[in-house]
């Protein structure tokens, strides 16, 4: 495998066409898990080995075998494409809900209170998180933060967000309006769970 994936560095056509005979399959049934659509997935599955044409340099044969490097390409070509088709602008935000009742008009605005209120960290992380729907290591990279930070951005964001939710009253029905826990010194530990 490893002359094969040489000569397709090199440029040769047919080693190329080797490749893409022998791992198209397993990469397209790879993509195909991912997007669960199968037009999509042949989409991508052909974008991964376009890119090949270009990136097979990058692949180092001692690190990891190839299937497993052609894997992590065409994962991260999956989650590229996914995230293609989530983006949605922040203008179009406030297109969608111009049909809008009057109270998810007001709902509408007292969560952009909240979020703008936010420590923009905060903010960030349950923008990427619940918006674009990226997962905590993807927001960990894309900030520059570990995931461990991120846990505890989303965690103090939710939290702060739900307490301004209430004091707004646009907490959501499934919550319950919070309130001060009771709390005595001397109870017992088990007092305080029940």
């Amino acid at each position: 495998m490893r002359r094969t994936v040489a000569a397709a560095r090199a440029g040769d056509r047919d080693a190329m066409r080797e490749l893409y005979e022998r791992y198209a399959s397993r990469v397209r049934a790879h993509v195909l898990a991912i997007l669960r659509d199968e037009h999509d997935a042949d989409d991508v599955t052909q974008h991964v080995f376009a890119k090949l044409l270009t990136e097979l340099d990058r692949y180092r044969p001692g690190e990891a075998r190839f299937i497993a490097w052609v894997l992590r390409v065409a994962h991260n070509a999956a989650i590229d494409h996914l995230r293609r088709a989530r983006t949605v602008a922040y203008g179009h935000v406030s297109d969608l809900d111009a049909r809008a009742d009057d109270a998810a008009e007001q709902a509408l605005a007292a969560l952009r209170t909240v979020l703008a209120s936010l420590p923009p960290d905060q903010r960030d992380v349950l923008l990427l998180t619940h918006l674009v729907g990226l997962s905590p290591a993807e927001i960990a990279e894309h900030l520059g933060r570990s995931v461990r930070s991120v846990h505890g951005l989303h965690y103090r964001g939710r939290a702060a967000a739900r307490v301004a939710l209430n004091d707004l009253g646009s907490a959501p029905a499934t919550v319950t309006r919070l309130r001060p826990r009771d709390w005595r010194p001397d109870a017992p530990m088990h007092a305080l769970s029940a």
